[in-house]
């Protein structure tokens, strides 16, 4: 039986002018698509799967259930900020994810989120396979 560390992935981000609203702060909507470039790095560079390769090849699709999200501290253009990815709960057909975007010591932003594995043919609900939840638990939960 091997170790797993779970341990989160970290990936850091440049906060970008089109990240801002007009007072250089990040505008709220942004974090959700700053939330999902995280996913797909994770996906790719964490799983050590290709994410395009799983849209375009395989027809699966892992979008979001629900989220929950509380603005901490607001982020400015021009801050690099530390994104964290921990893996909460694995279920039949979904994954919870728990977010936390960083600056140094100081928490900007955190999310729960849960994410549901579907076919891309038809919209179903498709049971989380053997292989990729092995790999999620590598980064958390395993419920």
């Amino acid at each position: 039986m091997s170790t797993v560390s779970k341990a989160p992935f970290v990936s850091e981000k440049l906060i970008r002018f089109h990240h801002c609203d007009p007072a250089g702060i990040v505008f709220y909507p942004q974090y959700f698509t700053l939330f999902h470039e995280l996913l797909e790095d994770w996906y790719n560079r964490g799983l050590k799967l290709n994410y395009a390769e799983m849209i375009s090849s395989d027809r699966r699709g892992l979008p979001t259930a629900h989220i929950d999200c509380d603005f901490k501290i607001p982020s400015k253009i021009g801050d690099t900020v530390q994104m964290q990815l921990s893996v909460k709960r694995i279920g039949r057909t979904s994954l919870t994810i728990g977010v936390k975007v960083s600056a140094g010591e100081e928490v900007r932003v955190v999310a729960t989120q849960v994410l549901v594995l579907i076919s891309l043919v038809d919209g179903a609900l498709v049971p989380i396979p053997d292989d990729l939840r092995a790999r999620f638990a590598e980064f958390g939960g395993t419920d």
